[in-house]
Parts: C-alpha cells; structure tokens; sequence
C-alpha cells in the first residue's frame, strides 16, 4: 500500500487563503445569480407571458449546459491553467448577463441563460479542483465550508436585491447586475489565485461532450413537457428513448477509452460514489424547494419581489450556520454520521413544509425553511469534503467536474421533475368554471397567470384566486413530501454505505493513486 503523508506545511502556498477569496467571489457571483432569477421568474412571467414550462427552461437552459460542459470545463482547466479558464469562465457569464439583460422575450432570455450555463461550468468546477492544490486535508474541510458559505451568501443577497431590483427597475435589471460582480471576481482571481495546471490530464473529447449535452437536453425536454403534451405523447416518449440511448452510448464509450474524460473508475471508490451521491440528491431536493416556493410567497401570500427575498432568509441563515459548523461536528461524530443526521433533518423539514397550507402564514414557513438550511449545511458540506478527499492531486479537475455535473443534474431533475408535477397537479385542481376556453387555458399555465386572468374576470376573481392558490399549495405539498422521501433515502444510503471514516482522513492527498480510498471504502 502506498504511504500516505499529510502536505506539508512548507508545500503549501503561502496565498493560499488569499486565493480561497479570489475563489470566494467567483462562487458569489454564480450563487447570488441563482435566486435572484428564482425571485425574479414570477414577475417576469407575468410580464413575458411565460407559461410554468417555459419558466422551467429559463432555470433550466442554464442548468441543462452547466452539467454538460463542467466534465470538460475541468479537464480544460487541468490542461491549460484552472486560473485562466476561471477568468474565462467569469467573463462568458458576464457576456451571457448582458443578453439576458437586453432580451425582448422569452426565447432570449433562455438564450442568455443558457449562455451563462457555459460560463458557470468553466467557473465551479475549476473553483473546487483548486482546493486539493491549496489545503492539506486538515484544511480542505474548513477551506470547502468557506466556498459553500459564500454559495449560501449569495442566495440570501440574490433575492433581497433581486427583489429591491425588481421593485424599482425593470425585470432585466437582475441580470445586469451581474456584471459589476463578474468584473469583480475576475479581477480577484488575476491578482490573488495562483495558476495550477495538470498539463497530462486527458485532452476534451468532442464526442462525449456533444452526448452529455444531448442526452441530458432530451432527458429535461422530455420530463418539462411531458405535463402539457401527456406522458404518452409520441414526442415525449422519443424524447426519453433517445435520452437512454445517448447517455448509454457515452457510458460506454468512456469505458473503452484509454483515459476518460468521464471517469467511471472515480465511481468504483465507495467513498467517492456515495458522497456524491448524497450531494446529489441534495441538489434535487434543494432545486426543486426553491422552484415551486418563491411562487408561493408572491402569488398566493401577497408578497412583492423583496418581501419575498427577505422570508428566504431564515433557510440561508440556516445553512449557514451548518456551513460554519460542520468541521468540529465532523471531527467529533465522523462523516458519516453527520451527512446522514443532515439528510435525516433535511427529510424531516421537507415533511413538515408538506403541511403547509394557503392559511398557514409565513410563521409555520420560517420555521420549516430554518430546519431546511440546517440540514442541507450538515450534509452537503461533508458530502463534498469526502468526494474530494478521494481525488489524487493530478485528477482533481475531471474529479471535482463529475462531482459538479452530477450535483448539477439532480439540480436539472429536481427542476423538470418537480416543477412537472407541480404543474400537471395545479393544472388538475384549478377550477376554470365561468372562463372562456381561451382564458381557462391561460389561467391553468401558472398560479401568476391565474391571478392576472382572476383581475381581468372581476366577477369570478375571487373564487378563481382561491382555487389557484389551493391548487398551488396542494401541487406544493405533494412536491415537499416527493422531496422528503428523496432525502430519507439518500439518509439510508449514506448510513448503510459512506466510509466509517471520512476518506479526507485517510487519502491525504495520496497521489496518483488511489490505494488509500480502496482501504478506506472496505472498511
């Protein structure tokens, strides 16, 4: 077996906490774009006309190419510097936010972030490849913590700009504010992050690039529509068929090919494969709360933009909190153990926001979304310190890339899956009785689009925003209760199958090989 030796003290870059702040505000700019269009997606279906399908896309488009091209945005980085493909990263998202600030209608905007999904894949998996160069293990959990805490801050500042935005200026506005937060990430990492590079690491694979992306868009095509156009449609089911088939086909060819640029092999390691598969299903419980909430506050609770922002703060502030304390309970309890009380704690809060109701208030709301916070941050945290733990230092950017591009595809899933149901039981409850067929149909695209046909119909309006918001909530509940069984069986999955010890203890930056998180996954 390999002798496993801590880094040294004297290998290790002396900036290295100056560069964790350069990485810091490259994932700041990634987390507060992200609620800031899930705040942003009920004004601007109402001013764009967008049905609930098409709101899904704009989350989606950005997502969809985010986990695609995050495989070979990590090796690019390995090749030709994680530093200037950072830098290019940041500035494709703040091109991406100038088209999505200037667009005249839908199809632009899922253009614009679709666009930005390229520069968001340069950017996230090449900020965590960077840990594994930087901190020894005794650091990398704290230094993992702090880029989650930074994610976490930008989702609290998302929406409360966001909303004051909104409030203010026109719906474009929550784009053109990334730009001056682009520029400044840019900036931190030129003058603050040292390049590091694996000039060996595999070249880009065309092909395997070009599946990913197809496989996964007809995946998330097929699941988005499947509600309107029925889950027998002929175009859906071709849509799932071809999915299988593309996915399948880059499955095997990267297990024939000398070196992946899909490496399976990282799958093989119990402690790499069931970390990210907790991180994953975190995402998809996660992705999928802040879609179908942010609805729920404006449309059926009253809130504006902001006001809306302001009651996700008790989920940030939880994660947070989890965030800041997951190393000491981590060294106390193990890895283990605290990824599945996480989930277990996150399942628990998912259960209890099932019972939410259009009366509820948003006491009962702030205190659901508080336990949520907190259990994300106790499992994602170490889930992803684990995962990364097992990546010999040479392959820490296709390892940290297929970390990100599976998170990131349960993200895409929670998205489609979920906002799927949400539709098609929404669309069911909704009682249209008095509407013309025309109106009917527009009022059963979206909560938002029943309230605006509920103005425009003052003589049924009230009894169609009751049902709307009735119908809302129940879609919302069921989509909570989908959320905490996920989370229950991610919470068995890591207590029956995670490493006894966490593998950052064990691997120590190894090297090359990966003995050591073999002996660690037999335990």
């Amino acid at each position: 077996m390999a002798t496993v030796t801590p880094l040294d003290e004297t290998r290790r870059d002396p900036r290295r906490w100056w560069a964790l702040g350069a990485l810091v505000a490259s994932m700041l700019t990634l987390g507060f774009d992200m609620t800031i269009l899930n705040v942003a997606l009920p004004t601007m279906a109402a001013e764009l006309g967008a049905t609930t399908g098409r709101q899904q896309w704009m989350a989606d488009a950005y997502v969809v190419v985010f986990a695609a091209l995050m495989l070979p945005a990590g090796l690019l980085g390995d090749r030709f510097g994680r530093r200037r493909m950072l830098i290019a990263g940041l500035g494709v998202f703040l091109a991406g936010s100038l088209v999505g600030a200037l667009a005249g209608d839908v199809n632009w905007v899922v253009a614009a972030r679709a666009f930005m999904g390229i520069g968001g894949a340069l950017v996230t998996p090449l900020a965590l490849s960077a840990l594994p160069s930087l901190f020894g293990a005794d650091e990398r959990t704290k230094a993992v913590g702090v880029i989650s805490a930074a994610s976490a801050l930008g989702l609290p500042l998302g929406p409360i700009i966001g909303g004051w935005l909104l409030n203010h200026f026109w719906w474009g506005s929550v784009f053109l504010v990334n730009v001056p937060m682009a520029a400044i990430g840019i900036a931190a990492c030129v003058f603050l992050l040292p390049e590091t590079r694996d000039p060996a690491s595999p070249t880009v694979d065309a092909l395997s690039t070009a599946l990913t992306a197809t496989g996964l868009g007809a995946l998330i095509y097929a699941i988005i529509e499947a509600p309107d156009r029925g889950w027998g449609d002929g175009l859906v089911l071709t849509m799932f068929a071809a999915a299988a088939l593309l996915l399948t086909a880059l499955v095997l060819r990267e297990r024939r090919v000398a070196r992946p640029m899909l490496d399976m092999t990282l799958l093989s390691h119990r402690g790499f494969l069931f970390n990210t598969l907790a991180a994953t299903l975190v995402m998809f419980v996660l992705s999928g709360l802040m879609f179908v909430l942010p609805p729920y506050l404006q449309a059926v609770l009253g809130h504006d933009a902001l006001g809306t922002g302001l009651r996700l703060l008790p989920m940030m502030g939880g994660l947070m909190i989890a965030a800041r304390g997951a190393q000491p309970v981590v060294a106390r309890f193990g890895a283990r153990a605290v990824v599945s009380a996480g989930l277990v704690v996150l399942a628990f809060a998912a259960l209890l926001g099932s019972r939410t109701t259009a009366g509820s208030g948003y006491g009962f709301v702030a205190l659901w979304l508080s336990i949520t916070g907190i259990g994300f941050g106790f499992s994602v945290v170490p889930a992803m310190d684990g995962a990364l733990g097992t990546l010999p230092r040479d392959r820490a950017g296709s390892g940290s890339g297929l970390l990100m591009t599976l998170r990131q595809v349960g993200a895409a899933i929670g998205i489609a899956l979920l906002g799927s149901l949400l539709a098609g039981i929404f669309r069911d409850r909704l009682d249209v009785t008095g509407l013309p067929a025309r109106a009917a149909d527009t009022a059963g695209d979206s909560v938002v689009a029943a309230h605006l046909v509920a103005q425009a119909h003052p003589d049924i309006a009230g009894h169609l925003a009751a049902s709307a918001n009735g119908a809302y909530v129940h879609g919302m509940s069921v989509v909570l209760l989908v959320c905490g069984v996920a989370a229950l069986v991610a919470a068995l999955l890591a207590a029956a199958f995670l490493p006894r010890t966490a593998p950052a203890r064990t691997t120590q930056e190894a090297g090359p090989d990966m003995v050591a998180p073999a002996a660690d996954a037999r335990q």
